[in-house]
């Protein structure tokens, strides 16, 4: 499953909409993905599970690239 992550590049720096990035992880559940991201210094903020239409909206963005982590 795809998940979409909302995230500060760093921990330190407080949520604010303008500076929110997002990426995508394939991960089994939103805990796997957390698990697979908690090695950066990234301050999550909101993981979203992407299926049906709303995997195929993310997927006409040109930045789509999902991030296959071991």
């Amino acid at each position: 499953m795809i998940f979409k992550v909302y995230y500060q590049e760093t921990i330190k720096q407080v949520p604010v909409r303008e500076k929110t990035k997002a990426i995508y992880v394939e991960g089994e559940s939103e805990r796997d993905v957390r698990t697979k991201l908690a090695d950066r210094p990234y301050n999550i903020e909101f993981v979203t599970a992407l299926e049906g239409p709303f995997l195929a909206y993310e997927k006409q963005n040109e930045d789509f690239k999902v991030l296959e982590i071991g």
